[in-house]
């Protein structure tokens, strides 16, 4: 048997299929009702007027029978009444008892009812060949005083209603395929009726789907002037309303981004002139006096990490912008990772471990970036020895990160990628600008890569790069 799937499961508990069984229920529910209803209507109307058929006929011959005997009745005048009748019959006088068919579903109940009254009795029976009317009888004479009392002669009649039954098990049939009917109908009723209903459903969430995707000049057609159109009409002026303040906030992110990069930009002229400045002033540094010494050594040290700062800003800038782009070009991995620690001496506080041959389409500058930013993390936050480790296959390459500290506080990993989020107290003061784990991720996104922060088994924090390994062009 074919397991559902989740779509399927869904499907079934939807709304479309809860509107049609609904209506399906209620569209059969009411055609059964009124079919039985009409059935049980009609039967016992059936049932009703065959009884008292049956009963005017027994007592017409029995008044028409009543003037010709003599009382007290004797056996004879007890035949006369039951020749009067067709069918199964008995006449009881006292002791007398004369009787014609089988009249053996008579009951003592009915007897009861009938003895001693002056009114005929009615009970229906089952039997073994099928349900029988008993009628009781007492035959009535009039006094010298115009008054009507029981005679003591009781006649009971049993009458077969195999024709009715009949009649009546027709009737239920032909309610319970009035019923089966419906079906098919109430099926299509609810199929247009849960169409109508939920096209206009379907058209508002296409118009959500349309505006979280970024299309926010889609709106619904307001049509008629039910609920449904009052909800079109709400959610038009939801987004539009959505619309104008995703657009207010975008013209202030275009403003402040524009405003961050316009300073960065002035920022750098005068700057690289201090930068400039800073390093003649290192070279005489041996020859200054002590104690200007270390404010000259400060103001070097905060004129770098404020120049560093204003290119981090500006690359930050160029993202946002969209005007970053990845130069691609096939590199060799190991030989870009091991210029990039050499070029800032830290070949003897990390360890690469890297097959001889690594290649890979990426951006060799940005590549250049990752490793620095994520080692000279590993080496400001973390401990030596600091690991760096490549593998690949078809598909991706792997970087891995690993220093040797007490690792990522417990709730910082998520946060670490965050732009001017600073290395928690824990792992001491951050000299950086809280940009460069921003940037590092910024790089990774660009080449379509992920990155993951954590500790490793048994050493420090562990940054784990996954890179394609080649791009589509190639």
């Amino acid at each position: 048997m074919r397991r559902r799937s989740p779509r399927d499961v869904r499907a079934l508990r939807g709304l479309r299929a809860r509107l049609i069984a609904a209506c399906v229920a209620v569209a059969v529910l009411a055609a059964a009702t009124a079919s039985w209803a009409s059935a049980a209507s009609a039967s016992n109307s059936l049932l009703r007027s065959t009884q008292q058929r049956i009963a005017d006929t027994a007592a017409r011959r029995i008044t028409d029978t009543a003037p010709a005997l003599v009382y007290p009745p004797d056996t004879g005048d007890l035949r006369k009444i039951r020749d009067a009748l067709d069918g199964p019959v008995v006449v009881t006088y006292e002791s007398l008892r004369v009787h014609a068919g089988e009249t053996a579903a008579i009951t003592e109940q009915l007897r009861t009812a009938v003895h001693g009254g002056d009114h005929l009795a009615l009970q229906r029976a089952d039997s073994a060949t099928g349900m029988k009317l008993l009628v009781g009888v007492p035959v009535l004479i009039t006094g010298v005083d115009g008054q009507q009392r029981p005679s003591g002669i009781e006649v009971y009649l049993v009458r077969d209603l195999g024709d009715v039954v009949r009649q009546v098990n027709a009737l239920t049939r032909n309610a319970i395929w009035t019923s089966a009917l419906a079906l098919p109908v109430a099926v299509l009723l609810a199929l247009l009726a849960a169409r109508g209903v939920l096209r206009p459903v379907r058209e508002l969430r296409g118009t959500a789907r349309k505006l979280a995707a970024g299309d926010l000049d889609a709106r619904l057609r307001p049509s008629g002037v039910d609920e449904l159109a009052e909800l079109a009409t709400t959610f038009n002026d939801t987004a539009a309303s959505l619309q104008s303040s995703i657009s207010e906030l975008a013209r202030m992110e275009a403003d402040s981004r524009r405003f961050v990069a316009d300073v960065s930009h002035e920022l750098r002229t005068p700057l690289t002139t201090l930068t400039s400045v800073a390093e003649m002033l290192e070279e005489d540094l041996e020859r200054m006096p002590s104690d200007a010494r270390a404010s000259i050594e400060l103001a070097i040290a905060e004129t770098r990490r404020l120049a560093s700062l204003v290119e981090d800003l500006m690359e930050i800038a160029r993202f946002d912008a969209g005007a970053a782009q990845p130069h691609l070009e096939r590199v060799d991995i190991p030989g870009v990772v091991r210029e990039c620690l050499r070029s800032r001496s830290w070949t003897e506080q990390v360890r690469l471990d890297s097959p001889e041959e690594l290649a890979a389409v990426l951006d060799r500058r940005r590549l250049d970036v990752i490793v620095a930013n994520l080692v000279g993390n590993a080496l400001r936050h973390g401990e030596p020895p600091v690991v760096v480790r490549l593998s690949a296959d078809e598909q991706e390459v792997h970087l891995e990160v690993i220093d040797n500290g007490p690792g990522l506080p417990e709730g910082v990993a998520a946060q670490l990628f965050a732009r001017f989020h600073k290395a928690d107290s824990s792992r001491g003061r951050s000299a950086g600008s809280g940009l460069g784990m921003a940037i590092t991720a910024e790089n990774v996104w660009l080449h379509g890569g992920t990155i993951e922060a954590g500790n490793a088994d048994g050493a420090g924090a562990r940054f784990a790069v996954r890179l394609p390994r080649w791009s589509e062009e190639t």
